[in-house]
């Protein structure tokens, strides 16, 4: 039977929710030049002597309003999907499969987790970035950070990375799944506001797929739900620097819904495998205060898909189905 090592690669997250940690975290964060494409020289000084001086203090107190006992909800939810993968292919395929959560930014690094995958020496690699959706920020980085290690390995094993899987029908479904479960137990709210986080425009002209995979997700959790068109919204979260970001802005819409007779609002961001500061500080909180000052009466947020069952099944397809002989992927990196 062959090994098989599943590489899974969520964002990061700082080891605490300390202006230091943060300050540490966002310095590697937004120093990646696939997250924030301004020419290194300018950016330096901006990052250095403007955005690192004041913003890890702001981010810090975002942080302590959700970090848990556990640590950061980002990475214990990231461990409780990487552990259910586990149990559900023990359970299915005994000693087939062995899942490895790393970060793109902090630790567990990718770099430390790769030496882990090679110690083991698996017959293959698979590598699962838990993005749904294909941006050149979130997937791309996280690709090139795990090749520029793999083409260094001679003899590597056959490796095959899930680019994204914004239209896989399990994923659908398992969102659809948890929106119905919401409203079972809250009833059914006056519209659904879907909330992706935002990226630059240009990166969208440069040909960046993100905007189409968020779109086409949007479409199909849509027609899965069977919405109808004022029942629903599509906006995009968490604009950074001056530049125009894709539109609608979530913050813009929230303003305007009271005024269309929308006062209970269900949201749900389904670009975010599991929940983190984004989803539970910005979206839930931040954003409800928002949407209740323009008149809204109910803002409910639906929880990301985190280690439920069936997201778990749907992630595990995505392995499965990738887990077949193909060609080597080219071991360069550009």
């Amino acid at each position: 039977m062959k090994k098989t090592a599943v590489l899974l690669i969520n964002l990061g997250t700082p080891e605490a929710p300390t202006e230091e940690a943060v300050r540490a975290y966002l310095k590697e964060f937004l120093w990646d030049p696939r997250v924030v494409q301004i020419p290194r020289f300018i950016w330096w000084f901006i990052l250095n002597w403007g955005v690192l001086r004041k913003r890890p203090a702001i981010s810090a107190k975002a942080y302590q309003k959700v970090w848990t006992d556990e640590g950061s909800p980002l990475m214990v939810h990231s461990e409780q999907i990487a552990t259910s993968l586990q149990t559900l292919a023990d359970a299915n395929c005994p000693g087939q499969y062995r899942f490895f959560l790393s970060m793109r930014y902090g630790e567990p690094s990718i770099r430390s987790v790769f030496q882990a995958i090679q110690e083991g020496e698996p017959d293959n690699i698979i590598v699962l970035p838990l993005y749904p959706q294909f941006a050149t920020s979130s997937t791309g980085t996280a690709w090139h950070a795990y090749q520029s290690l793999y083409h260094q390995w001679e003899d590597a094993p056959h490796s095959k990375t899930v680019i994204d899987y914004h239209d896989n029908d399990a994923y659908i479904e398992a969102l659809a799944d948890s929106v119905r479960q919401h409203w079972k137990k809250n009833g059914r709210g006056d519209c659904l506001l879907l909330s992706f986080h935002g990226v630059p425009e240009r990166t969208i002209r440069q040909g960046d797929p993100y905007l189409s995979h968020c779109t086409k997700t949007t479409e199909l959790l849509v027609e899965k739900l069977e919405l109808k068109d004022l029942e629903w919204r599509l906006v995009f979260q968490s604009r950074f620097g001056k530049a125009k970001w894709i539109q609608p802005y979530c913050v813009d819409v929230l303003k305007t819904l009271p005024e269309e007779d929308i006062k209970t609002l269900d949201v749900i961001c389904p670009g975010f495998a599991a929940d983190c500061l984004e989803t539970l500080e910005e979206i839930a909180m931040e954003n409800k205060e928002v949407f209740i000052e323009a008149g809204g009466e109910n803002y409910r947020y639906i929880p990301a898909l985190n280690d439920n069952e069936l997201h778990t099944k749907a992630l595990f397809s995505l392995v499965e189905l990738n887990n077949k002989p193909a060609v080597v992927e080219q071991k360069e990196v550009n």
